[in-house]
Formats: structure tokens, sequence, C-alpha cells
């Protein structure tokens, strides 16, 4: 079985180059750009994520003998033969990760021949408009946390790779820490848990398994304390760690009439420092309704990995310019009704008011549009002849992150359905 990233792709893209090499066009230097025509209904932004893994995948692009031993009889000899000597060898410039978008923002603009930039479209995209959906979700639902800390622990209700990707990405747009292990080894996102209903269940008695987790995890742990009756296991909880118990996690019932009875509970029996986790379905407008409630960190996951009802952004990768039989760059573009794109090479910045506040996306077509002074500009150089320059950790991912959302207007943290927050203006072409 191949492990290489170039088969992750599409049939299409194989036929697509194999008749521009016999037609003369596969070496045309070309411009693709990666992009949204609108955002996810009722969303007012987006977030960018999976530069990075994108990166990734664009260095480990190569077809090796695995990969050459699939594709032989789906194409000719010599677009195999190609195929085997494959580098990307163009540059790509794009939003760094981290950073808010809004419809038609230039995410990436890929150049290089059109035969080289061609066979990356599948797995870009793939990339951006999984991790992307899952950050815009992760920022929406941290914004509604506020400065509660949320935890991602969807690993289960996704597949196994996704739930790596989605980990990562919830991290990049502000979660502190998940629950899967192969996004800590992979990715550095720090990870937490503590017990299931499970173990609890495991036990003759429900103190039995509090005591159980004291002895091995410390006094800081967090128990889980609806397997039963809440009120009896919170009791217990306490008489079993003391008063400097961790935290009690809740996982079913009315989380903010249930929190307000724990609260209340704890305080009555010393522990005023034990923190109150809930989990159980939560989304962004859920989190959001439990404002007022005493919780102090939120668990969250079928909805999260999920893109909370918005799995994908819509992106698409379209070529916009291209090299003409005299040599010069033309601009293209699809006129397909209700799925039109704008030609031209794209250039973007963030247009702000002298006190920093956003005001527009301003996409230039074939220049870079006008900057005031207190304009913020967008893309960044993400690959130089083929070699990969844009890479950065991902704490400068989360660190671009909140500042990208604070120079947003306020409106920005409205939870209910409504337009981009600003409004994306073009200029030049």
């Amino acid at each position: 079985m191949t492990t290489s990233a170039a088969l992750l792709t599409d049939h299409y893209e194989l036929t697509m180059v194999q008749a521009a090499r016999q037609s003369g066009t596969a070496d045309r230097r070309a411009v693709f750009e990666l992009f949204p025509r609108r955002l996810p209904g009722g969303r007012r932004y987006g977030v960018v994520a999976g530069v990075g893994r994108a990166l990734d995948a664009v260095e480990d692009f190569r077809f090796d003998a695995a990969s050459l031993a699939v594709l032989e009889g789906l194409v000719d000899p010599g677009m195999l033969e190609w195929l085997a000597s494959y580098r990307f060898s163009g540059d790509i410039h794009g939003y760094a990760e981290g950073e808010t978008f809004f419809p038609h923002s230039p995410l990436l603009v890929v150049e290089g021949a059109f035969a080289e930039a061609v066979l990356l479209e599948t797995v870009l995209l793939s990339i951006y408009n999984h991790d992307s959906a899952i950050a815009s979700a992760a920022s929406r639902m941290t914004l509604a946390a506020g400065a509660r800390p949320c935890i991602e622990m969807g690993s289960r209700r996704t597949h196994e790779e996704a739930a790596v990707a989605a980990a990562r990405a919830a991290y990049v747009a502000g979660f502190e820490a998940t629950s899967n292990l192969a996004a800590r080894a992979r990715h550095g996102v720090p990870s937490t848990g503590t017990s299931a209903h499970s173990f609890t269940l495991l036990h003759d008695a429900e103190a039995d398994a509090f005591r159980a987790q004291v002895q091995t995890l410390g006094v800081g742990t967090t128990l889980l304390v609806d397997t039963y009756d809440v009120t009896e296991a919170v009791r217990l909880a306490v008489e079993v760690a003391g008063t400097g118990l961790g935290a009690v996690r809740l996982d079913s019932g009315d989380l903010g009439e249930v929190a307000r009875e724990v609260r209340a509970q704890l305080d009555s029996l010393g522990a005023t420092g034990t923190r109150i986790v809930v989990t159980s379905d939560l989304d962004e407008h859920a989190i959001a309704a439990l404002a007022a409630a005493p919780v102090d960190a939120y668990g969250v996951g079928t909805q999260l990995v999920t893109g909370s009802g918005h799995p994908t952004c819509g992106f698409v990768y379209k070529l916009v310019a291209r090299e003409g039989d005299d040599g010069r760059m033309v601009s293209v573009a699809k006129k397909s009704t209700d799925k039109r794109s704008i030609g031209g090479r794209k250039y973007a910045l963030r247009r702000r008011s002298a006190s920093g506040v956003a005001e527009a996306e301003v996409v230039g077509i074939g220049t870079d549009p006008g900057d005031d002074g207190d304009d913020r500009p967008l893309l960044v150089p993400l690959v130089r002849d083929g070699e990969v320059v844009g890479r950065t950790t991902l704490e400068q991912a989360r660190t671009r992150h909140r500042t990208s959302l604070a120079e947003l207007p306020r409106a920005v943290t409205q939870m209910s359905a409504g337009e981009p927050v600003i409004p994306t203006v073009f200029e030049g072409g």
C-alpha cells in the first residue's frame, strides 16, 4: 500500500495532464486560486487552517514506485515517466494559518506550469476544506466560551485520520487541549483525559472508582459525577479527594441547572476551588447559553469535528490566468451560472480604520490594492521555486488567529446567523 500524498488526488487530474502534454499546453505558465465563493450559510467569518499540513503534502507529492504501479494502464508510458520525476517547482502565496477569511479571499495563489499546479488541486482542497471548517467552528466556540477553556474530544465521532487533523485545527482556533494522542505526537497539541462512565461501572461502588482515580492521578484530577446520582457523587467526590479536588465533570441533563446545583453543593462542602467541566453534544450556541452558568470549562466532540453543521468550507481551486500563445499572461474565468469565478492573479489586504478595526477585505485583480497606511497585507510566501519557505508553528498560528479576530468589528461575537462582518471589495481588473 502506497503512502505517498501523490495519490490523494482525483483520476481526472492525471488525464488532464496527459491530454495537455499531447496538445503541447502542459508547460504553459498558469495561476490557480483556492478561494470560497461565499461563507457557509449564516457564518460571519471563516478561519484558515491546514496550511502546515498542506505544505507537508506539497513536499511529499512524489510518485514513488508503489504509486506508479497503481497507475499502470491508467495513463500512457510517457505520462508514467513524467510522473516519476514530478516535483512542484513553482511558487505559492497564501493566507497564513490562523488568519480569518471572507467571500472570495484568495487563500492560496499557486503559480507554475499548468501540469505541475493542477495536480495539487485535490489534496489542497481536501486539507483546506476540512481543516478550515473545523477551525471556523472552533473559533465560534472559543468566542462563545470567552475566558473559559475548551477541550477537543471528538475523535470517536469521525474518521481516525480526520480526528487528528480536527484536533490540530481546533488548537489553531483557540482550543486548549485534545483527547487525541496522535495529535499530541504528530503536532504537539497538548492532550488531557481522566475517565469515562465505564470506569465507574467497573467498580463495586462509586467511591471505589473515585478512590482509585485520585490515588493514581492525584487530587487535582477531574471526577465524572453523573453515572448514578449527581448529588451523592459530588458528596463522595469531596469525601474521597478532599476540598482540593480539581474538578467534577457533568455529561448529561440540563447542564446549566445542574451546574448551579453542583456549584452550590461544592461551596457548601468547602470545595470552593473545585471547577465544573461540562460535556454532552455542545456547540457554540449551547456554550453561549451557558455563559451565565457556573461552568469553568467545556469539552466539545461531535459538533466540533463535523464543523458544527458545516463540515466543509466550499473552497474551490480555479485557473484564473494562463500563458497565451504570445507568451503573455491572459486572465481566464469560469462563467457558469452560480459558479462564476473572477479571472486574474489576486492580491489581498485587510482594510482597517485608523484605530485598527477591519473595514473590508480588499482583493486586487492583477495588481496590489492600494494601502492607505492602516491596512494589512494578507498573502505571504509559502513556497518559492518549489521549496517551502512559509512554515510556521502552531503557537504562531494561534497568536495570529487571536490577533486577526481581535481586529474584526464587534458583530463577530454574535452567534446568530448574519452577513459577513466585513464586505469583500475588488480593485483593478
